[in-house]
């Protein structure tokens, strides 16, 4: 197993206040040490190229990007550059591309612990605190590298509307998302199943908020685990965003740090059989420092130690029960006797 970090996304300095702070950074980098310093495999990023980064954003937002270098810039209400900006978010993605990379060749787990996140930029705009789509970048790499089937799994509390976009029309590229609904930014409903070639290949389950370990193992269960088995992926990438734990200052959710580690292990348990253990994780939200530490830690733990025996969350799914046969319906078409 190796992570992938640097004391340096400490450095991307949003204004003062933003949710998106400098700690979180700094959070991560000690994460990482104390995996150092017990044993792991640390390595520094590297910046993402131009080529890399324009197999799924427009030259014209490569560029928009490239001129913030240095700058400070107010994107959008929410996004913002200070003047390391720029090129930590090319190390973002390049830090993803290597863990996934080092997943592919190595049939152990690659972790980026980066920032700023990435799966709300979309192919021409940078939204949602993100400036280029670290996960996107590095499934196109996959697929440009040989990968047949790469899918894309992501439970942070918002949707990750750029990563769906990105591949809505391909059948290469499964993006599956579990998600408060509705909420921030409003994309991600029932429907959303892709379109063109790529209809079947999307695969959203919304859930209202307050939903728990039970909801979102529920899910993984009766939806994710199976549509992603029946699609054979060669790749497994996780967008980890811990914001839907129940300490999180933007989130609704109440996803504890055990429900993260359940969460994690049925991702774990999908790349083990279908492509040899070959997954790739990258960091996306998670605002409560204490809550991010602790995920952070035990999902690298769980990582590094292996699947943890299979035990069902227990307590509520009402929730995740609620949208179940309309998710299920939505996707049926597509996937006979998944369900």
């Amino acid at each position: 197993m190796r992570v992938i970090g640097s004391e340096r996304f400490s450095d991307h300095r949003p204004p003062s206040g933003h949710p998106e702070q400098p700690a979180r950074g700094r959070v991560m980098h000690a994460v990482g040490q104390r995996f150092a310093e017990a044993g792991g495999e640390l390595h520094a990023p590297r910046p993402a190229t131009r080529i890399e980064l324009e197999r799924v954003h427009a030259v014209e937002h490569v560029d928009r990007m490239a001129a913030t270098a240095g700058e400070v810039v107010a994107l959008d209400p929410d996004t913002y550059t200070s003047e390391d900006s720029y090129d930590l978010a090319l190390s973002a993605v390049g830090a993803t591309i290597e863990a996934a990379t080092y997943a592919r060749e190595t049939q152990a787990p690659g972790v980026a612990l980066v920032r700023p996140p990435g799966h709300h930029a979309e192919q021409d705009r940078a939204m949602g605190f993100c400036l280029f789509n670290s996960v996107a970048v590095a499934a196109a790499d996959a697929r440009a590298a040989g990968i047949e089937r790469v899918v894309v799994i992501d439970y942070d509390v918002h949707h990750g509307n750029g990563t769906q976009w990105m591949f809505y029309e391909d059948a290469t590229v499964m993006y599956v998302s579990l998600h408060q609904y509705p909420f921030y930014p409003g994309t991600g409903g029932v429907t959303d199943v892709g379109r063109d070639a790529g209809a079947g290949f999307t695969v959203n389950v919304p859930l209202a908020a307050g939903a728990g370990d039970a909801d979102f193992d529920r899910a993984m269960r009766k939806v994710v685990v199976p549509v992603a088995t029946a699609f054979d992926p060669g790749l497994v990438l996780l967008s980890a965003g811990f914001d839907a734990h129940r300490r999180d200052p933007l989130g609704g959710m109440e996803v504890s740090t055990e429900g993260f580690g359940l969460l994690t292990a049925h991702v774990q348990r999908l790349a083990a059989a279908a492509c040899e253990g070959r997954l790739g994780v990258v960091t996306e939200g998670g605002y409560d420092l204490e809550a991010l530490e602790a995920c952070l830690d035990s999902t690298l733990a769980q990582l590094r130690d292996g699947v943890p025996a299979d035990a069902p969350a227990s307590g509520d799914t009402s929730r995740v029960d609620a949208v179940l046969p309309a998710v299920q319906a939505a996707l049926s078409p597509y996937w006979p006797g998944v369900f």
